[in-house]
């Protein structure tokens, strides 16, 4: 079972390529699957990378242009050929997304499944919470509203210490109380400090995904401290006007936010058709970023 890992289905930009599928990513959460952006051909490569129809709960949108979103109508209809039951939560920019309801609808009126739309709006904030997994929605700065997503494990238990929770004997009652933090009295009252009877829990991680941008400060605040960060870069810095004037970010600039952000690791993707090979732009982004990797359809990026 995956613990949290994030699958790269496609990573090319608005302009169809030979090489790369348009943006898709899922996130396996625990086993549960979220999907981030759906571009055209999402399904298919939902099959190649194995992945299963059945267990995708959640889609989030970053924003209506159609490499981001036109896959999504094929999906649910292809789920829905699964006769799958439950429910599937979309998750969009209220901008566009009752036309978006209405074309769904319209082609996907009788899955045996519900589809429910959420929208996305103003600052965004947290849209999704589990007992274990928040999603924070977040404004970029494109062409059209559109926001980044951050997947934030929460905190963990303390493990127990085996040996101390025998030797004091401690009933089963307040185990849970003394993995949340608590220190245990006995019952001749002497108070057992929480860090004898536990070890430290483990690292929770969290992971943010910045589709189409400008360069921007306030993306830097907003995904301050993430330990994945993928980051759009769709041009090299010789293309710095075109990126600007097109709503993206370069591949430096996609470094810099990282830097300045002090994240553990940069994944750069929707590349442009002109690069034949996304490593220049991954040397581009090292020039100021030490950790940086290339995304590319099919891998699988661990983050726990």
């Amino acid at each position: 079972m995956a613990k949290f890992q994030v699958n790269i289905l496609g990573c090319g930009s608005a302009t169809p390529s030979a090489l790369h599928n348009p943006s898709c990513q899922v996130i396996d959460f625990r086993d549960r699957l979220m999907m981030i952006d759906c571009g055209e051909g999402s399904q298919v490569q939902m099959r190649r990378m194995k992945l299963k129809f059945q267990r995708l709960t959640d889609i989030f949108i970053s924003h209506l242009h159609g490499d981001h979103c036109f896959g999504l109508p094929g999906l649910l209809s292809t789920m829905a050929l699964h006769e799958r039951g439950g429910r599937v939560t979309v998750h969009m920019p209220q901008q566009g997304m009752e036309l978006f309801r209405s074309f769904i609808n319209y082609f996907c009126k009788e899955t045996p499944y519900d589809i429910v739309f959420n929208a996305v709006s103003g600052d965004g904030g947290i849209i999704y919470e589990d007992h274990a997994l928040t999603v924070e929605a977040f404004p970029l700065y494109h062409r059209i509203p559109c926001y980044g997503y951050i997947f934030r494990e929460k905190a963990k238990l303390r493990h127990l210490n085996g040996d101390m929770v025998r030797f004091y004997n401690i009933p089963v009652a307040r185990l849970q109380s003394i993995k949340e933090g608590a220190d245990y009295v006995t019952p001749a009252g002497d108070v057992i400090k929480n860090d004898i009877l536990t070890t430290p829990a483990d690292k929770a991680a969290s992971y943010a995904y910045c589709s189409d941008t400008m360069f921007d400060h306030r993306v830097a605040q907003a995904v301050r401290g993430v330990d994945v960060l993928y980051h759009e870069a769709t041009y090299s810095d010789d293309c710095a006007t075109k990126a600007a004037d097109r709503g993206h970010a370069t591949a430096r600039q996609a470094a810099a936010i990282a830097a300045e952000a002090g994240v553990g690791k940069l994944i750069i993707g929707h590349y442009s058709k002109r690069y034949i090979d996304y490593e220049v732009l991954v040397r581009e982004a090292r020039s100021v970023f030490d950790n940086v990797a290339g995304a590319c359809e099919g891998i699988k990026i661990d983050l726990l």
